[in-house]
């Protein structure tokens, strides 16, 4: 049952990274931190209530953060989404991937401060970012009916919901150097996001969202 609070936040554990060799990317450092840290003191930031998706062992253990294993395993990043607004104790839920190192707080509380639709979601040159989105309770309904079919594409937008956009002009002027939506999938990725953080740290003299 939902409660009082306005929204929560839940980190996706992700797969087994197997173009990663494994590694558990949240654990993955860039600057000095890991990318979990980075994410959960960022999070905080936002809102109280933070837990974890799947991945039963992985940095959050240090803090004790709640681990929701996967409702429906097996089903990629929708199904951590489904998981995510099933388990929240909160009507509103603001999902993030947790190979995202450069996510920005101002972003994050804009998406939050939209309280009029079921769904507030960045749309950026590439298309809708799924895992930095919030979604309302009213989003499980037909993403639990798509995971049932196989349907796993979790850019597609759930069916009958009211949506906010924040789309790419908003994005570029919250991120002029393009960093936002930077994951880490390969470790070409990760040699990238550790290259970009330490030309944007030159450039601007601080750590990206620090």
């Amino acid at each position: 049952m939902a409660d009082a609070r306005p929204v929560a936040a839940a980190i996706l554990a992700g797969g087994q990274a197997r173009r990663l060799g494994g590694a558990n990317k949240a654990a993955l450092e860039i600057g000095g931190r890991s990318i979990f840290d980075r994410q959960y003191d960022l999070l905080h930031q936002i809102t109280s209530t933070v837990f974890v998706v799947g991945g039963a062992a992985g940095p959050w253990t240090e803090r004790e953060v709640q681990v929701v294993p996967d409702l429906m395993p097996g089903m990629g990043a929708l199904g951590g989404i489904y998981t995510a607004i099933a388990a929240s104790p909160c009507e509103r839920t603001l999902v993030v991937g947790c190979d995202m190192p450069f996510l920005s707080e101002t972003l994050l509380r804009r998406l939050v401060g939209v309280t009029d639709a079921d769904l507030a979601i960045p749309r950026s040159a590439r298309g809708y970012e799924p895992l930095c989105a919030v979604y309302g309770k009213a989003c499980g309904p037909d993403i639990r009916e798509r995971l049932t079919r196989g349907t796993l594409e979790a850019s597609v937008l759930p069916a009958g919901v009211r949506v906010a956009e924040i789309g790419p002009q908003a994005i570029a002027a919250i991120d002029p150097d393009g960093l936002l939506f930077v994951n880490i999938n390969t470790p070409h990725d990760y040699a990238r996001a550790q290259r970009l953080l330490e030309l944007q740290s030159k450039t601007n003299g601080r750590s990206y969202h620090d």
